[in-house]
């Protein structure tokens, strides 16, 4: 691309306009629905039922099954009496690598300490030091201990704990689990277009079994992330981006989808292990375990000012440029030093997940290698988690709020679900749209197989993973055209959830393909060097009845200058 500015469509691509499946056998009603049922869905349902009378959460399986449950390292925020938000702020800005929303950082940063105080009043129970006060700790791109923690390295199961007591004490909340978010249902042009209602699949027995239909004022998306897109991933098996690809069938629009995030540190079990991955906490490294190669070279020193508390990226690339240099599959992380008692008192979680692959910290090497973690990209927000299509909300994973960037700050994510669902719960109410009609739906409707799932992770992996180029990308793009054609024999929710990677893997390798620089989390080994006077700003992927448009959008000069993290690519 010449354009140093370009604003107009850059790439283009057919996709199912909507899901096949059989007509609605049921139908039910709620003010609001929310979807997902981590931190980011259940705190907006714990503040939405204050003031809205009819509030309704679905889950893909059951409530503790998504992605906070699985979150290890704890939730950021300036807790600490040397902490500010403003040097909270810096280390966001910073990991980010100039493609932050800074407003957004902001009202994270400055909102989250009182956020966290009130996660601690709903019956959260962090980690406590000798004197009784909060127990932080560091990890990378932070310089300031502001890491709290829960159960030592188990805390998004603490925080799950507490989250679904509290909705088990509010039974004005009504729950359907094991239900799968198909497509949104929209309002006539003439109404305002927007969301009416949602269908779901539910597997469950009576009145609510297969496919009905919930009608509704407003949605909130809280569905989670992509992580299924790859072979390799910290994600559960529900992380399969389903809110973002029904939002994105519907009108919204989806920003910075190249942005995922590879953690540098998830143990290597092999080169045919495929699925969820053990995670090892970037927090090990926080309390003092290090990064070597075969040869017992610490390989970070030198490399970034923090060394193996770099920011993610940093790390990843380091880990990937050494295995490239020595042709071995995995690195080593290096923390028998901290000992049993460490150990088993501080990453109890961990430390038995290791032990179940044979591996144990206390005495060997860790074998670990990047894989993907965390999309910093999603539907497209305003500060208040409203989406461009009228009635549709997003917070967390699922959502483009602004605060990560190019590439999310360590335990950032917790914070972010938290505070934007307080933020949608505060606006929402008051913008409650009279219920809808629901339109005819003329989009376009398609299924691709499941058996494809493997070869498009396998895809995305080899080619749209850590390390990108033009031709790698190319070919990307090449398999997933042919994968459209690959089209489902029965409609099931294999079927479903693998037309949703289709979706946002046809997205997602677009967008990386047309940024032609090294940025964050994306890394063109043909373009190495990051781009601002090209590239200071956001791609935005749309689609009408299945045509999906790429278009770039500059960044507002207000979030061009910001901090860099001087550690290049």
């Amino acid at each position: 691309m010449s354009d140093p500015n370009p604003q107009r469509a850059a790439a283009t691509r057919r996709l199912p306009g909507r899901l096949t499946a059989p007509e609605p056998g049921w139908t039910t009603r709620a003010d609001v629905v929310i979807v997902g049922s981590g931190i980011a869905g259940l705190t907006a349902a714990l503040r939405l039922r204050e003031h809205v009378e009819k509030v309704l959460v679905v889950t893909k399986t059951v409530l503790n099954a998504g992605s906070t449950q699985w979150a290890q390292g704890g939730i950021a925020a300036a807790l600490g009496p040397e902490d500010t938000p403003e040097e909270h702020e810096v280390d966001t800005l910073v990991a980010g690598a100039g493609a932050c929303d800074r407003d957004a950082v902001r009202a994270l940063v400055t909102e989250g300490p009182e956020a966290v105080h009130e996660l601690i009043a709903l019956g959260t129970n962090f980690d406590l030091d000798a004197a009784g006060e909060l127990s932080l700790t560091r990890e990378g791109g932070h310089h300031r201990d502001r890491i709290a923690h829960a159960g030592g390295d188990a805390t998004g199961a603490e925080i799950q704990r507490a989250l679904i007591a509290a909705i088990e004490a509010a039974p004005d909340i009504e729950v359907i689990q094991h239900a799968l978010a198909v497509d949104l249902l929209l309002a006539p042009p003439e109404q305002d277009g927007g969301v009416a209602g949602l269908t779901l699949h539910v597997i469950g027995e009576g009145v609510r079994d297969g496919v009905g239909a919930v009608h509704c004022r407003a949605v909130v998306l809280a569905s989670g992330g992509l992580g299924q897109v790859f072979s390799q991933t910290t994600n559960p098996a529900v992380s399969t981006g389903d809110g973002m690809a029904l939002a994105l069938r519907a009108g919204a629009t989806l920003r910075d989808l190249e942005f995922v995030q590879f953690h540098p540190t998830v143990m290597y079990l092999g080169p045919e292990s495929r699925g969820q991955q053990p995670l090892i906490s970037e927090a090990v490294r926080g309390e003092g375990a290090f990064l070597v190669d075969d040869e017992g070279t610490r390989f970070m020193q030198g490399v970034h000012e923090l060394a193996d508390l770099a920011p993610r990226d940093v790390v990843a690339k380091a880990i990937m440029k050494r295995m490239l240099e020595t042709g071995r599959p995995h690195m080593w992380l290096d923390a028998r030093h901290l000992g049993a008692e460490f150990w088993e008192r501080r990453f109890p979680t961990i430390l038995a997940t290791a032990r179940s692959h044979g591996v144990d910290p206390v005495t060997e090497l860790i074998p670990v290698a990047p894989a993907c973690h965390y999309a910093s990209g999603g539907v497209r927000t305003d500060l208040d988690g409203r989406t461009d299509l009228p009635g549709l909300y997003a917070t967390g994973e699922v959502a483009c709020s602004g605060v990560h960037g190019a590439n999310r700050l360590a335990s950032n994510s917790l914070l972010e679900g938290l505070v934007f669902s307080r933020r949608i719960a505060a606006v929402l109410p008051g913008e409650l749209r009279p219920w809808q009609d629901v339109a005819a739906d003329g989009r376009t409707a398609g299924l691709v197989t499941g058996a494809a799932r493997r070869d498009l992770q396998e895809t995305m992996t080899s080619k749209v993973g850590v390390l990108r180029s033009a031709g790698g990308l190319a070919e990307a793009t090449g398999l997933l055209d042919k994968l459209t054609g690959q089209v489902a024999e029965q409609v099931d929710q294999d079927s479903w959830e693998t037309t949703n990677l289709l979706t946002i893997s046809t997205a997602l390798a677009d967008a990386a393909a047309l940024r032609e620089e090294t940025r964050g989390s994306h890394w063109r080994d043909d373009f190495p060097e990051r781009d601002d006077a090209r590239w200071a700003g956001h791609f935005d992927v749309s689609m009408s009845d299945g045509v999906t448009t790429v278009t770039f959008s500059p960044a507002p000069a207000t979030d061009t200058d910001l901090p860099t993290d001087g550690a290049g690519a």
